[in-house]
């Protein structure tokens, strides 16, 4: 692919984006941009969840992952479907009774102020962190493969990319997300059913005999690259339990107790819809990461068959992050480099617009007081809070350049595990227990948990038999946090009624 014809399909890219943000933001005002003045349809809801959910990480890091680990991350995804009940039937019924706008104004009704900043700031960390961090895998795609070609620096790349984002959501926000979200997924899991025809053509098989192919192909520990359930080794991260369990919990704290996805769902007219919304993207997601483990195996098989030299580190390792687009442009032809470029943009673009609107909502709702506001001065904070967070993005993509790690996927949910456990316990205090709270102390705990979570994590193998922490930390910051919360707490005082006291 020449960086012409790359240029030309990002720019047309960009303008239908455009396009469609003008005639959804027409009229828009800050409900709109807030809730999208919930008329939105939930089926549009649910297709657009799918490109939020996966982003660029999950494009490019997923198939690179079969190298090393298989298809353990499907235990993972399995987890998610108990994890999506749970919020359908619990955490969405709760935020449509309260009429919620963040959903952080639970934690105000239910404890008071100190909780309700405290579990806004996590949420804002976070998804500040999670969503720089995929953006930056799709900038480093394009400056891998376009702009490093054309003399241009990575921080250009990184600042043009931001700027785009912001372009398209500033004025219509939810709204707008709704229906470009909606429209980037089609790129994204066409592109990967796409890819992976492509490669079975090249590879002169039907999806059965590549699958087959994969399964009969081995990973760099050993195992078959089908390999899904790890059930013999409990100290392994791949370890059932673990994966599964701590999906459960992952898509609990980064769908259920995350502003961005939820701000989605409640845009939704009704909570009838809003269930439709959930149950239909789960069963969409499944399939989707299950296409991606299936198209990180042919990557391999291909690599394998046709002696295609992988991208190796100055250590002589596979970088398992380059392996996708580097066969996409350099191997399968110019229409699978147009697809790769397609799904790469539409992921990473989508997570990151939807990121950068929830950051935007949550800030000017749960720090500006935005409803006792007038509307010209809503719009003027909203204006350079929008602005604020991407520069934020952008100062991330540019620390993450230098420090770049290979395996983002890995990375962005540990992060999870670490700022969601905070909101896991809070939530789940309030839910499950009657209890009130010595506020002054609920940032201390909520800050204690996590850095407990690091030293035992730091240094479980020594400490407990080679025993490592997957995925399960994210369930162990929420107890812990749930833990501490408890010894702050005291029972409510119970005023007796007037027959009582008679």
């Amino acid at each position: 692919m020449t960086p012409t014809l790359v240029a030309t399909i990002l720019i047309a890219y960009f303008v239908a984006l455009i396009v469609m943000a003008y005639f959804t933001s027409r009229k828009a005002d800050t409900t709109t941009f807030f809730t999208g003045n919930r008329q939105s349809p939930w089926y549009l809801v649910a297709f657009g969840m799918i490109g939020t959910s996966l982003s660029g990480v999950t494009f490019i890091s997923v198939p690179g992952k079969v190298y090393v680990e298989g298809m353990a991350y499907f235990q993972i995804v399995l987890g998610y479907i108990i994890g999506y009940i749970v919020i359908a039937q619990v955490l969405m019924p709760l935020y449509y009774r309260m009429n919620l706008v963040s959903i952080y104004e639970y934690l105000l009704e239910r404890f008071g102020l100190v909780s309700y900043k405290t579990g806004a700031a996590f949420f804002i960390l976070s998804r500040t962190l999670g969503s720089a961090m995929r953006l930056f895998l799709a900038t480093k795609v394009l400056q891998l493969f376009l702009f490093d070609g054309l003399g241009v620096p990575y921080w250009v790349t990184a600042l043009t990319t931001v700027a785009l984002i912001w372009v398209y959501t500033f004025k219509g926000g939810i709204k707008t997300i709704v229906y470009t979200d909606a429209f980037q997924t089609i790129f994204l899991v066409g592109s990967v059913i796409l890819c992976t025809i492509v490669i079975a053509n090249a590879l002169d098989v039907n999806f059965m005999q590549l699958f087959d192919k994969i399964s009969h192909t081995r990973t760099a520990t050993g195992q078959t690259m089908t390999t899904m359930f790890h059930f013999h080794d409990p100290d392994s991260a791949l370890f059932f339990p673990k994966q599964f369990f701590g999906g459960i919990f992952i898509a609990i704290a980064m769908t259920g107790l995350d502003q961005d996805l939820m701000q989605k769902n409640l845009t939704c007219k009704s909570i009838g819809d809003a269930r439709k919304n959930m149950y239909s993207f789960t069963a969409i997601l499944v399939m989707v990461n299950f296409l991606f483990l299936l198209l990180g195996g042919a990557l391999y098989v291909y690599a394998q068959q046709k002696g295609v030299d992988l991208p190796v580190n100055a250590k002589g390792m596979i970088v398992t992050d380059d392996v996708f687009p580097t066969l996409a442009f350099g191997e399968f032809g110019t229409w699978a480099g147009i697809l790769f470029l397609l799904g790469v943009t539409a992921s990473s673009y989508a997570s990151a617009d939807s990121a950068l609107t929830a950051l935007t909502t949550g800030f000017c709702i749960d720090f500006l007081n935005f409803n006792r506001r007038e509307e010209k001065e809503k719009n003027r904070y909203k204006l350079f809070v929008h602005i604020g967070f991407s520069l934020l993005f952008l100062l991330i993509s540019l620390i993450m350049y230098v420090i770049s790690s290979q395996d983002l996927i890995g990375l962005v949910l540990k992060v999870a595990s670490y700022t969601y456990g905070p909101l896991l316990g809070l939530f789940f205090f309030g839910i499950l227990t009657k209890r009130s709270l010595k506020e002054v102390l609920v940032p201390v705990i909520c800050l204690l948990a996590p850095t407990l979570c690091y030293i035992l994590a730091d240094h479980s193998a020594a400490w407990f038999g080679g025993y490592q922490f997957g995925f399960e930390l994210l369930i162990l910051n929420g107890v812990l946090t749930f833990s501490g919360l408890y010894l702050i707490s005291k029972k409510p005082i119970v005023t007796p009624s007037l027959a009582e006291s008679v």
